[in-house]
């Protein structure tokens, strides 16, 4: 037997060992209601609710807080001696690259092909929504973190819902924290392992052999898929020993040039396009109201808007806050704030940077009403402007998957020690299975086992959203708490006491 087909069997065996599975649990997660000629996924608008709903509670945070939370971001209200391990701007891009990646580029597609330009404003809408969610689940995750003796840190759904609950509701509180919180290292784990790990190598491998020959290229062969499998597996490896500081370090530079690249090839798209901008725009308001070829009409649109925005920026599915509770600060909603920033960078910007490319330039192969290959018309779009994109757009690839296995990587690695322990022994197994799963990565397909993940992942935005909406009136406190350090350092008065509602749990 080859390799090839002993790979094929291995793919085809895992699929059918898991397919019924999928299919269950899938019919659980995504149970979907008839809505006006189409069918509306409950988690969704589980979702899209509790945007609503926080955005009320805080009155309009993601707007007022705004410009506080690029003062945040920029240094201004850093405290020396702060407990954690890198600073705002680093927690930033760390989990900003778990949420930018190929949803951006295919997943926007998909939605555009499916709910017309019309789903374009009700992705901005969501992504606007979600800036409240993400404040209000990073908050709770820096002030209820766990700060070793050794320095490091550990937060995230698994910390703030046993402790939080525990502080509010007592003993009952803390049973069902106990619960949630294995739920969710769970979910977190599975996710991490296969969704964002296997997914991100499979589809980076499988663009960057399509510029090189496809089948017949340099990396078409198993060898050439060996061969990058290895070389990602190696360099993940690599970070992951240097921890969080390690990856702050490197995302911190990826986030921002991958972005960068991105951003300026879509700008030039549209400037070279730059009459026929507000004709798209008015294509994008006027489909969000009255699309065309969409099935279920506006809310048909309006279900495919929120569904991708919701997927790409991860509001509310509690692992973000992994992530922002590294952060260096003895006041948690600063971290909040810096949080918000977040679903608009890579939403309300990011996605609506490539919506708006897909709109103006109108690729033969988009097709609304059709579900087509999400890469394909992105790619399409800007091959109308830049003939050789596709090398531009596996650059780009590269790095979306190569930051979002990373930073996958180390919240897989804080679930795994919240369940096994921190050992080193616990922390090298781990690492060593990650990094095994970047080779599987780029030789298997495991669409189902990536389908389940997808399930678990959004299995856990059901209780996390649970917790915030118990834990918001903490939210608020610490809100004010910070607010008041805000208002004292603009007016050149001292902190009357910076330990107070910011202090860290130890453990």
């Amino acid at each position: 037997m080859s390799f090839e087909s002993f790979t094929d069997s291995v793919d085809s065996a895992v699929n059918g060992f898991f397919e019924p599975v999928t299919e269950a649990l899938s019919d659980v997660v995504f149970y979907a209601v008839p809505v006006a000629g189409t069918e509306l996924p409950l988690i969704v608008a589980w979702l899209a609710i509790a945007g609503i709903a926080f955005t009320a509670y805080f009155g309009f945070i993601q707007l007022g807080k705004f410009r506080l939370a690029l003062d945040v971001v920029r240094g201004k209200f850093d405290e020396k001696g702060s407990p954690g391990e890198v600073n705002h701007f680093q927690a930033l891009t760390a989990a900003v690259s778990g949420t930018v990646g190929l949803g951006n580029i295919a997943g926007v597609a998909v939605a555009v092909s499916i709910g017309g330009a019309g789903a374009t404003f009700w992705m901005i809408l969501c992504g606007l929504l979600g800036m409240a969610t993400k404040f209000v689940e990073v908050t709770l995750g820096v002030k209820y973190r766990t700060v070793h003796a050794d320095g490091t840190v550990s937060g995230g759904p698994m910390h703030y819902l046993p402790k939080g609950l525990t502080e509010r509701f007592g003993e009952s509180g803390r049973k069902l924290g106990k619960v949630l919180a294995v739920a969710a290292s769970v979910m977190i784990l599975f996710f991490g392992l296969f969704g964002g790990n296997l997914l991100q190598v499979n589809q980076s491998y499988e663009q960057l052999a399509s510029v090189t020959g496809g089948a017949d290229g340099l990396l078409g062969s198993s060898g050439g898929a060996l061969f990058f499998g290895i070389l990602i597996a190696a360099l993940v490896g690599i970070v992951l020993i240097g921890g969080i500081r390690s990856i702050a370090s490197v995302t911190s530079r990826l986030v921002p040039a991958m972005a960068g690249i991105y951003v300026v090839a879509c700008l030039i798209v549209i400037l070279v396009n730059i009459t026929a901008v507000p004709d798209a725009v008015v294509k994008i308001i006027e489909g969000a109201f009255a699309p065309e070829g969409v099935a279920g009409g506006v809310i048909g649109a309006l279900i495919v808007g929120f569904k991708r925005a919701a997927f790409s920026n991860e509001a509310g599915l509690g692992s973000a806050p992994i992530a922002h509770s590294a952060v260096k600060t003895k006041h948690p909603a600063s971290e909040g704030l810096v949080a918000l920033l977040e679903p608009f960078i890579d939403t309300v910007i990011i996605c609506t940077m490539t919506a708006l490319t897909i709109v103006i330039a109108q690729p033969a192969s988009w097709k609304v009403g059709e579900e087509v290959q999400g890469v394909t018309v992105t790619s399409d779009a800007f091959e109308t402007v830049l003939p050789w994109f596709p090398y531009v757009l596996t650059v780009a690839v590269l790095l979306f998957a190569f930051s979002t296995v990373l930073t996958w990587g180390y919240y897989g690695l804080k679930a795994w020690t919240f369940l096994f322990g921190r050992s080193r022994v616990s922390e090298f197994s781990y690492k060593a299975l990650y990094s095994l799963g970047c080779v599987l990565g780029s030789l298997l397909t495991l669409q189902t086992l990536f389908d389940l993940a997808d399930a678990v992942l959004f299995m856990l935005a059901v209780f996390n959203i649970i917790g915030l909406y118990l834990l918001a009136p903490v939210v608020k406190r610490e809100l004010k708490s910070f607010l008041d350090v805000v208002s004292r350092r603009r007016a050149g008065l001292p902190d009357e006491d910076a330990e107070s509602e910011g202090a860290q749990i130890k453990g």
